[in-house]
């Protein structure tokens, strides 16, 4: 028997409403042994204390404890979930379930989407955002990378730095990579996007550096989305790719966005996992087909956006994350029809500086 990937998208009320995942599990689809993976998108405000993605996570693991009959401890061993706060603009909030099952049927010969997972160690507060973060990173993912031969999009859930975490070290006479709990987010997702870079070839180990995560924006991998929370002190590592020993009709595509407003990335994006607009939005048959969008953003670090300046750097009542996920998540629902959009922010080497890598799964119209 071989393996085939399943994609399911629900809606969420609140961070806590799980409800719609349970009606697909007493529907029987997936199964929620075969539950791999799940991501969200929550609507708090994406920073430090944006406490919606721990009581998804909360809500998560305890719903998939009592239906598999486990703990949670067990659950959070198995399960990678990565949710990623903020919903500004038109983002819808939502969760992506991810299934992995055995089956009878025959491999895809064209290829079909390939999941893998894997953790990493917990990290002590002053390896966040430093080389032993990137190190551990690039080792988890070559050794879950096995037998994947096209590898599209890493999604990560990262752990930041807190005021406790930082007086912790400090006992112990170590220092850590800022005392800035908030930039301590942007050096914790940029050491898991070079890990990422690293473990796919994308940058040289000689070329990394302690003092470049964070500063360095010419390294960067196009395939990675990184994201940081105060709910965990490990990696939690998603890939996804393609594989002609899968079965199953299901096909991702990437491509990277240079800037915030980079809609025919996007579009090469939408064709290359067979989706056509023919230059505009898709129309329904296509949308019914589109199960999931991953995508990054950041405001660029020079303040322009071809040549035009913008001040999402400036604003100091919104963070200008929140401005960039809005104006992404508002290019990419015009490109495809749909509001629920994974659309994270901050993209510290993920992309070039201001776009970010966005990634397509869709089903196949041939199958």
């Amino acid at each position: 028997m071989i393996r085939r990937a399943a994609v399911h998208r629900v809606a969420m009320r609140h961070p806590g409403d799980v409800a719609a995942i349970e009606a697909l599990f007493d529907a029987g689809v997936p199964d929620p042994r075969d539950v791999v993976a799940i991501l969200g998108k929550t609507e708090g405000n994406g920073c430090v204390n944006d406490f919606t993605r721990a009581f998804a996570v909360q809500s998560l693991t305890q719903m998939l404890a009592a239906r598999l009959g486990t703990t949670p401890a067990e659950v959070a061993h198995r399960v990678a979930m990565v949710m990623s706060g903020g919903t500004e603009g038109g983002l819808s909030p939502h969760f992506l379930v991810f299934s992995v099952s055995r089956t009878d049927a025959a491999a895809n010969p064209a290829g079909a989407l390939a999941i893998a997972t894997a953790f990493t160690r917990d990290f002590v507060p002053e390896e966040i955002g430093r080389m032993a973060q990137v190190e551990a990173t690039a080792e988890a993912i070559q050794a879950a990378a096995s037998g994947m031969a096209e590898i599209h999009y890493v999604q990560i859930k990262c752990p930041l730095l807190t005021t406790e975490r930082i007086a912790e070290a400090a006992s112990r006479g170590a220092t850590v990579a800022t005392h800035d709990t908030y930039a301590s987010m942007g050096l914790s997702r940029g050491a898991s996007a070079l890990g990422v870079a690293l473990a796919l070839g994308e940058v040289a180990r000689d070329a990394l550096s302690d003092a470049a995560i964070g500063s360095d924006t010419a390294l960067y991998s196009g395939r990675a989305g990184t994201s940081a929370g105060v709910e965990l002190m490990r990696n939690e590592i998603i890939l996804f790719g393609m594989s002609r020993d899968w079965a199953g009709d299901l096909v991702i595509a990437h491509d990277v966005m240079a800037d915030a407003i980079d809609l025919p990335a996007v579009q090469r994006a939408l064709r290359a996992a067979g989706l056509d607009a023919g230059g505009a939005q898709l129309p329904d048959a296509e949308q019914a087909r589109l199960l999931a969008v991953l995508a990054k953003a950041e405001p660029s670090s020079d303040g322009r956006i071809r040549g035009a300046r913008h001040i999402m750097n400036e604003d100091s009542d919104i963070n200008a994350t929140r401005h960039a996920r809005a104006l992404v998540g508002g290019v990419i629902a015009a490109a495809t029809g749909r509001t629920a959009l994974f659309v994270s922010g901050g993209a510290e080497h993920q992309g070039p500086d201001g776009g970010g890598p966005v990634a397509v799964i869709a089903r196949r119209a041939d199958l």
